[in-house]
This record gives C-alpha cells, structure tokens and sequence, in this order.
C-alpha cells in the first residue's frame, strides 16, 4: 500500500458557492465575472431598482439576496422578459407573503410573452414566405436575362 495521498479535488464554482456562509458578501469585480456581465451592468441594474448593495467606504458590497436578485434578473433577461417585469416578480420573489399570488403573477407575464413571441414567430414566418417568392421571381428573371442574352 502507497502511503502517498492523491491531491485534493479542485471545487467547482458552484460547489464553492455550495459551502459559502450566506452572510459572505461580494464585490461588483466578483459578480460581474461570475454571470460574465460588465460591471456597468450591475450598476444600470442597480439604478433600475433590481440590486440594492451596501457600501464599504467607497466599494460596493453584495449579499446572497443581492446575488440571487442578479441571478433572476439575468435569467428574467434570457426569458425576454422587460426589466420592468424583472423587477415586478423579482420584488414578489423577495417578499415573504403566500406564494400563490406570486406564482399567477409569474404565470400571467410568461403566458403574455409566449403570446408575443408567437406573434413574432407568425411574422417571420409570413416574412419568410414573401422573401422565398422574391428569390423565386429572381431566379425567374435572371433565367430570362440569360437566354436572352445567349440569342442575342
């Protein structure tokens, strides 16, 4: 038997952040390589009301809640969603009363951008089919140029 030791497992961000005591705070350098943002995202987040750090002297500092609240408002982002709605669900998210108003909130903004998206999908796809019978006429007149020019 080898009494060497294998080298410790290198931890991943996550499980980093797994083991972090929740009252650890953060700095817009840390965050902002993180979710790979600038740091003038999270300050135009912070003058859009979403993130709310305390300060350390000059520096800002970020708690858990301030991380999680940059998380959804990223994720928010992803969905399409406005940073006004961001925001609006995001607030219930932090608010500590029953879950159901905030889950039909939630409900009713994504069922309204599922609408808006698929409005948008029926407008590519008309915009798609005009496109593909200007190609075709085209193609038709530029056939048409060709045997011309051959007689000629």
């Amino acid at each position: 038997m080898s009494t060497e030791s294998s080298p410790p497992a290198k931890k991943s961000k996550a499980a980093a952040r797994a083991v972090e005591p929740a009252s650890r705070l953060f700095t817009i350098t840390e965050l902002a390589a993180e979710f790979d943002i600038t740091p003038r995202a999270i300050r135009f987040y912070e003058d859009m009301g979403l993130l709310t750090p305390a300060r350390a002297g000059r520096n800002r500092v970020y708690t858990h809640r301030d991380r999680t609240r940059l998380k959804l408002t990223l994720r928010g982002k992803r969905l399409g969603l406005t940073l006004q709605e961001v925001k609006q669900l995001v607030d219930m998210y932090d608010s500590e009363s029953d879950a159901a108003p905030q889950l039909k909130a939630f409900l009713a903004v994504l069922q309204q951008h599922r609408r808006q998206l698929e409005q948008q999908l029926d407008d590519i796809e008309v915009t798609l089919a005009e496109i593909a019978q200007h190609e075709e006429r085209c193609q038709s007149l530029l056939g048409e140029v060709a045997n011309k020019a051959r007689r000629a």
